[in-house]
């Protein structure tokens, strides 16, 4: 029973692509990446970078001003200090009181002061009562009055402390010690980033936002320049559209002048080409009517070799046509329409083989080049499968990498179930006029045909063993990507 039928490849779920990861990770290493991925991702570093710089200003001036604000308390704690033991001069002083703050009264609350005399720096005068009994281990006093501004206090609190030297009349001096937990500093500290941290990450999710939105519109002219030229290669427009921003519009002028100079020096090479074709055509024409009239050596040997230039120029200018062909922007077609119309005729011209001929072709799958070209190539191929088949045919068509993995191909493979070939026959059947059997009819030309269309087009054709038990014939054809569209 007879059947061609088209199977949508490119409809089926698949699992993830690593080659496809691995390119996109060859791509962020040698700096490939599209370009509005890199703006975004330039400015997006940027701005969280200076985002993360300025939250942490922001918190060493916070945890800077609270220090002073606790500063400036214990400074007014030490000069409470000093006012109560001046009251009881001339006579000596006494433990100060009622300073204004419960916690110097506490056990271990963290607030201390303590009143040491100046000759003897360990010598303890008055403690407040929040020591219990403890002592803080305070550094020597310099002259100059600097000191260490944090010290360890009991239990291990990280303590705030204010130091200072005090002399009274009669040549009395005493260092005065008043010190202060930065338990509560620390605390207000990680609230305050916390709500800056997540204030400023609000604002670079934020920042990122809009520079994405930034990005993408800057770009849409880009984009539609982009795409105006892919309507060009794939012959659906004739120029490229010029209502472009300031910047762009001169770019696009000039592709069109390039445009406009590929189809010019196209027309002169096919006016050249009929030319040539013209003027050969026409003497040869005479020599063989001059030799039809002769019957001899030298008009036989005349006709055969008319006949071998005449094959000669048209083989010749058969490929000036398909390379200036290769050259024309906009010049492709669908694969799948021309290979579906293909098994149709040839199940129709071998109808006495029953022949079961199934296309599986990728949707969508385009060829850029000429459509005759396209029918030549896949026409002979499968003219030969049916010829020596054994009743199967299948047409595989499906896009392609390239080896340098920056062009897109069209591959297709057309492979049958006959007796296939070994690998000197393979070679010898490449060779221009060869024919393996006699018996079947042909002129040799086909695969030869088809190896010359092929390279015309940057593409390679080459013969393997079909998984079928016969010959597999494989070509690799330029494409559109499937992206250009």
């Amino acid at each position: 029973m007879k059947q061609c039928e088209v199977l949508d490849t490119a409809s089926k779920k698949k699992m993830p692509d690593t080659k496809k990861i691995a390119k996109s990770w060859r791509l962020w290493g040698e700096g490939r990446l599209p370009l509005s991925w890199r703006l975004i991702l330039v400015a997006a570093i940027w701005s969280m970078v200076t985002l993360f710089v300025a939250g942490w200003i922001l918190v060493a001036l916070f945890r800077g001003a609270s220090l002073q604000a606790l500063d400036d308390q214990l400074n007014v704690h030490m000069t409470a200090i000093i006012q109560s033991m001046a009251r009881d001069l001339p006579g000596p002083p006494r433990r100060p009181s009622n300073l204004g703050e419960a916690r110097f009264e506490l056990p271990v609350s963290g607030w201390y002061w303590t009143i040491r005399d100046g000759q003897q720096n360990q010598s303890v005068v008055f403690d407040s009562l929040s020591l219990f009994g403890d002592q803080l281990n305070l550094p020597q006093l310099p002259k100059n009055g600097k000191h260490p501004k944090f010290i360890v206090g009991p239990g291990g609190q990280e303590l705030r402390l204010v130091m200072r030297r005090i002399e009274f009349s009669g040549g009395k001096s005493y260092v005065i010690a008043v010190a202060g937990s930065t338990k509560e500093v620390t605390e207000r500290t990680a609230g305050f980033a916390r709500v800056a941290g997540l204030t400023l990450m609000a604002l670079g999710f934020g920042l990122i936002g809009a520079i994405i939105l930034q990005v993408r519109y800057g770009l849409l002219p880009v984009n539609r320049l982009a795409q105006s030229l892919s309507n060009v290669r794939r012959g659906e427009a004739d120029n490229i559209d010029e209502d472009m921003p300031k910047e762009l519009k001169p770019l696009a002028v000039e592709l069109n002048a390039l445009i406009k100079s590929n189809h010019e020096i196209v027309e002169r090479a096919r006016t050249q080409v009929g030319n040539l074709a013209h003027g050969l055509k026409t003497p040869l024409s005479v020599i063989t009517n001059e030799a039809n009239v002769r019957d001899d050596p030298l008009a036989r040997k005349v006709m055969e070799q008319t006949d071998m230039m005449r094959n000669q120029i048209n083989h010749y200018l058969e490929q000036a046509r398909m390379a200036a062909q290769r050259r024309v922007i906009g010049v492709s077609c669908e694969v799948e329409p021309v290979v579906r119309r293909l098994a149709n005729a040839m199940e129709k011209i071998h109808r006495d083989k029953d022949l079961d001929i199934v296309v599986k072709i990728d949707s969508g799958l385009t060829f850029r080049g000429e459509q005759h070209d396209l029918e030549e190539m896949v026409g002979n191929l499968l003219d030969n499968a049916c010829k020596w088949c054994d009743g199967n045919v299948t047409i595989e068509g499906k896009s392609t990498e390239g080896e340098e993995g920056g062009r897109e191909l069209l591959l297709l493979e057309i492979l049958d179930d006959g007796p296939g070939l070994s690998a000197e026959q393979k070679e010898k059947s490449l060779k221009r006029g060869r024919r393996l059997d006699e018996s079947v009819p042909g002129s040799g030309l086909g695969l030869s045909i088809v190896v010359d269309i092929a390279e015309v087009y940057g593409g390679k054709f080459s013969l393997a063993d079909s998984p079928m038990g016969g010959l597999g014939a494989i070509l690799e054809l330029p494409s559109i990507s499937a992206a250009a569209k």
